[in-house]
């Protein structure tokens, strides 16, 4: 059985809408699992320049699926190990909640296998 690795992964600007508000991170933060495969995610990494909480979410099929909260100038590493499967043409999206006008920079990187 092969196996190929994809990551959604890069440095962005954020604007916050309030911590109650999910927007998607950015475009190129979209996966969806190809027919005829699955998908597992590995794990998440994250890094928080501002000073302030901002939580990014992995969000499956448009509901929230796991929440990643990364404190003030803080990093975050989730080891996922494949907690579960994520079916064909499912899509998951990197959202993101900070606090109303909070402007900042954050880095992201999820880790997945497709089998």
């Amino acid at each position: 059985m092969s196996s190929t690795f994809r990551f959604l992964q890069g440095v962005f600007p954020v604007t916050g809408q309030g911590l109650d508000k999910l927007v998607l991170l950015d475009d190129s933060l979209t996966y969806t699992v190809p027919e005829g495969n699955r998908a597992q995610v590995l794990y998440f990494r994250g890094g928080n320049a501002s000073d302030e909480l901002v939580i990014v979410v992995l969000v499956r099929d448009g509901v929230p699926m796991r929440w990643f909260p990364i404190g003030a100038k803080g990093d975050v590493h989730v080891p996922l190990r494949v907690v579960e499967d994520v079916e064909p043409g499912e899509v998951l999206e990197l959202h993101l909640a900070a606090p109303t006008g909070l402007v900042a920079t954050v880095v992201v990187d999820l880790g997945l296998v497709e089998v």
